[in-house]
């Protein structure tokens, strides 16, 4: 093989293996869904937004139908507000509820949207009424030990037996057949 071959080979490879990383990089940051279609902006406020990142996923029936755009906090609400940029051919009522969610037990939190029965739908500006903030993993295991100890510490002390135990319980034998 000639050098101009061998330095052909080398150049390819080098160029495909560029491009596989950019793509790694890509998707672990979770840009490899890059939408260049219109979109609207909907505000939703949450108690607590838990992990959810800029980006994140916003899905109905487990359709991407928008992202996260920004995260930010309202002053005179004191909750999280989230910034959602919809798909322009997405169109939701605009009694929709929006909930974050987990994907698997400990995967990445993205917002769910369900729709509503309203007819007028959610356009640029809007505001989702109805929201359910995140389920924060540390704080059900903290009500869950806290309930358990409340339990042991009130229960009544074990009364002493006031009748004997019973016999465990034998098969039953015929009677014995008598002669007349």
């Amino acid at each position: 093989m000639t050098r101009e071959k061998t330095d052909f080979w080398v150049g390819l490879f080098v160029l495909l293996g560029g491009i596989a990383l950019i793509f790694l990089a890509l998707r672990a940051g979770n840009m490899s869904t890059f939408s260049f279609g219109s979109t609207y902006r909907v505000q939703a406020h949450f108690d607590n937004i838990g992990g959810l990142k800029v980006r994140a996923p916003v899905k109905s029936s487990g359709v991407v139908v928008g992202r996260v755009a920004e995260l930010g906090f309202d002053n005179e609400r004191f909750q999280a507000v989230a910034f959602l940029d919809m798909e322009q051919k997405y169109h939701f009522p605009t009694d929709s509820s929006a909930s974050i969610l987990t994907s698997g037990l400990l995967g990445e939190q993205y917002i769910g949207l369900t729709p509503g029965g309203e007819e007028d739908m959610l356009e640029q500006g809007s505001e989702i009424q109805f929201t359910q903030s995140a389920v924060v993993l540390e704080e059900l295991i903290s009500k869950f030990l806290y309930s358990s100890a409340s339990k042991e510490g009130t229960a009544p002390a074990a009364a002493a037996p006031t009748e004997a135990p019973a016999t465990l319980n034998a098969p039953e034998l015929p009677a014995p057949a008598t002669k007349p």
